[in-house]
């Protein structure tokens, strides 16, 4: 590398030239690094210097480049304003408890919806101090949470609990029994105080006209009298309500509170010694079990469908064909003699909704709108054994035995509407023979049941490891042979599916799922059976998803087109082999398809209908959040429901549970005990009035907000404190050794001891 020469004597750290680059070497620094570049405007200069080079004013432009940044970041502000934070419930910024951009500013944590939804078939959660110790087990659901118990000190014998004072039934147990006999003594000392709620009055009884529970009632005040009696004594004797004795009853057969499919204590004993017949399920299952056990007697399905597909079959070929299609027992009842069912944009449907989808609540979400229900999941083999808590979920509502209140538009051949119903069972088996015994029993004792639905979605562990839930996904063959089951001796009840995307991320395999449920699969099309599940719902996500993330309903709209290209023209697109007996068809051949996931409101309801052309949605964690979200679907427009609206909702599920659990110790800490499970997820609601972007989103979490009263405030409270004071403003005071858990959260309430 060379330079000019300097003049001799010169100071070389004050050159008279200045240094010039090589001349070889390209001037590339500003190109790489254009930040480096020095600028007039950048100079280390004053503002007197400024002045005096810009002429003395002061108005001068600021440079280009900074011009461009203050813009961009102007621009910047105004957008992030303006735009939704992804997550975070855009709330306005005078409802928000902290400051927006506050370090406190932030979306609430999200929610453990796997856990609500699975606490009730996870194993107890042991204590240290308890493990490598003996335990007792557990049986039924919920083990794994304590609720404490509601009930008397001393309860009062059932044979004086509805019977006036001087004339009881007689006590089978006589002196041995444990329960007080004195009625008197049982009122003053052993049971607690009336509640002042409801006016004082027994809700039971002015609905009904009188209380099934007696004097063990919380209200007993309201429907009991002191008379004298001949001989001078005063007695205590309970009184109806002239008012509702009177009524008319209703054309529907119920209990005095109103309920449906309620089986008799000699059914459920037969269940449990296994007395109870079911001719068509034995039938069947004996058939698969001799199926199963004789491998070498059935023909390669494979061989089979080849000898289909030869036209000039030799004697001996046909013969074989035969053989096998002998060794196939016909249905008693094939599917196209189920009764009609439809589903259609008419008819929003509440899912099947674990602890949280009891019977009052479904019953509210009726009255708000809700066109089709399900009973919580269901165990088979609790069902087979006649477990009474298992067979309290298929209880329904007389209004869930009421069609739909919306008929289908056009009309649909062959639908009558009035033969319709609004409930449906649900069910969960990991073994063929179990599920097709459940059908014929559930179809047996229970007259009220619009369709059975086979749970093949469940994610939680518990019920995937023995290969029910969304295990049946990964055995589409043994899935396929349980719907033809169930379908065989079901009588006129159809049999509908209810299916995720698949057990893994990023690896859907419900659209083979769906093919093979709407066509059958070899075996079926060899024997030209197709088909014979009526209706499918699908899930927008995966097993291992759980409820993270949305539903991806651009998947379940290329399941429904598939669905939609059967219904339309399925002849056309099955070759000679695929060519089902319609006779084998759903009844009136069309396959219904429901989309699950994320459905929050009117506005999602109508864009999921028609662009993922499903026939209808079905709302999950949405009703529980908002149940009157089906009274938006109806009238099309957000409702904006006041603190005062909402809370009557609240009053509303306690008058359904009192009338649904009994109104005495125990059935008001049942009651108390499902309303808290409800509000656990309902103080999520954020107003639609204090929201600045619409629509709301289920997944967002709002930062801490306060309502537009004190009332609003509460009822978004996410303190399982406050609502246990919701549930006491129509419940009273808590029982002592009352405790609550939430499903979705470790922290638990224990009321301390009154006194």
């Amino acid at each position: 590398m060379s330079y000019e020469t300097q003049p001799s004597g010169a100071n070389p750290l004050d050159p008279v030239q200045p240094l010039r680059s090589p001349p070889n070497i390209p001037d590339i620094e500003k190109a790489a690094h254009p930040q480096n570049t020095v600028l007039d405007e950048d100079s280390a200069v004053t503002k007197a210097e400024k002045l005096e080079r810009h002429g003395g004013r002061d108005d001068f432009p600021e440079p280009e480049v900074k011009r461009i940044k203050v813009e961009h970041s102007i621009d910047e502000e105004a957008r992030t304003r303006n735009e939704r934070r992804k997550g975070v419930a855009p709330i306005k910024p005078e409802y928000l408890v902290h400051p927006p951009g506050s370090e406190r500013d932030r979306g609430a944590a999200p929610q453990d919806d796997d856990a609500a939804e699975g606490a009730a078939h996870e194993p107890s959660r042991q204590s240290s101090d308890t493990r490598g110790k003996r335990k007792e087990k557990s049986r039924g659901q919920n083990t794994s949470r304590n609720f404490g118990s509601s009930k008397d000190e001393v309860g009062l014998c059932s044979s004086r609990m509805t019977r006036p004072e001087f004339s009881p039934s007689e006590c089978p147990y006589g002196e041995k029994c444990r329960f007080e006999h004195d009625l008197r003594k049982y009122l003053k000392d052993w049971k607690r105080e009336d509640l002042t709620t409801f006016g004082g009055i027994c809700p039971i009884w002015k609905t009904n006209g009188r209380c099934n529970v007696g004097w063990k009632c919380r209200f007993v005040g309201s429907h009991m009298v002191e008379r004298e009696a001949e001989d001078g004594r005063k007695e205590l004797i309970l009184t109806e309500n002239p008012d509702s004795i009177g009524s008319p009853k209703p054309e529907v057969k119920s209990t005095s509170s109103g309920t449906l499919n309620d089986i008799s204590v000699q059914a459920r004993t037969d269940l449990t010694k296994r007395r109870f017949k079911t001719p068509k399920a034995d039938t069947y299952n004996k058939w698969l079990e001799t199926q199963s056990q004789k491998p070498e007697e059935q023909k390669d399905y494979q061989a089979i469908k080849k000898d289909a597909d030869l036209e000039d079959d030799v004697d001996g070929q046909k013969q074989d064909k035969e053989d096998n299609r002998a060794r196939y027992i016909s249905p008693p009842i094939l599917p196209s003699e189920k009764r009609r069912i439809y589903f259609g944009p008419e008819t929003p449907v509440l899912a099947p909704l674990t602890t949280q989808g009891n019977l009052p609540f479904r019953r509210l979400c009726v009255n708000l709108g809700a066109q089709l229900t399900y009973s919580e999941m269901a165990m088979s083999l609790p069902l087979i054994q006649g477990q009474k808590s298992e067979w309290a979920l298929m209880r329904a509502h007389k209004i869930e035995a009421a069609p739909p209140s919306s008929s289908p538009s056009p009309i649909i051949q062959d639908y009558d509407n009035a033969r319709d119903l609004k409930f449906g069972a649900q069910i969960a088996a990991n073994k063929p023979w179990q599920a097709v015994k459940t059908a014929e029993i559930l179809t047996t004792l229970c007259p009220h049941l619009r369709l059975i639905d086979l749970n093949c979605g469940c994610p939680i562990d518990l019920v995937y490891r023995t290969g029910a839930g969304s295990a049946l996904l990964d055995s589409q063959a043994k899935l396929e042979k349980i719907v033809r089951g169930m379908n065989t001796v079901s009588n006129d009840v159809p049999i509908t599916v209810k299916i995720r995307m698949g057990t893994k991320d990023n690896r859907p395999t419900a659209l083979k799922l769906v093919e093979r449920l709407v066509y059958g699969g070899e075996e079926a099309q060899v024997y030209g059976r197709g088909g014979s599940v009526a209706a499918i719902t699908l899930h927008g996500r995966s097993r291992q998803q759980r409820y993270t993330k949305s539903a991806d309903w651009e998947y379940i709209a290329e399941c429904a087109a598939l669905i939609k290209r059967f219904n339309e023209n399925g002849d056309e697109l099955a070759d000679t082999v695929r060519e089902a007996d319609l006779r084998t068809q759903p009844a009136g051949g069309k396959v219904y398809f429901i989309g699950n996931g994320d459905c929050y409101s009117h506005v999602d309801y109508q864009r999921h209908l028609s662009e993922a052309k499903v026939d209808s949605v079905m709302v999950a964690r949405g009703a529980l959040i908002k149940p009157w979200v089906f009274e938006e679907i109806e009238k099309g427009q957000y409702l904006d429901k006041s603190a005062t609206e909402r809370l009557a909702l609240v009053e509303q599920f306690v008058r359904y549970g009192l009338e649904t659990w009994g109104s005495d110790e125990m059935g008001i800490g049942t009651t108390r005990r499902f309303l808290l499970e409800w509000l656990s997820f309902a103080y999520r609601y954020v107003p639609v009035g204090i929201l600045e972007h619409l629509p709301p989103k289920l997944q967002d979490r709002p930062p801490a907000w306060r309502g537009r009263n004190e009332l609003e405030t509460l009822l978004g409270s996410d303190n399982y404190k406050d609502w246990i004071k919701i549930s006491e403003m129509f419940l009273g005071p808590a029982h002592n050794n009352f405790r609550f858990e939430p499903k979705h959260k470790s922290n638990s309430y224990e009321i301390e001891a009154e006194g």
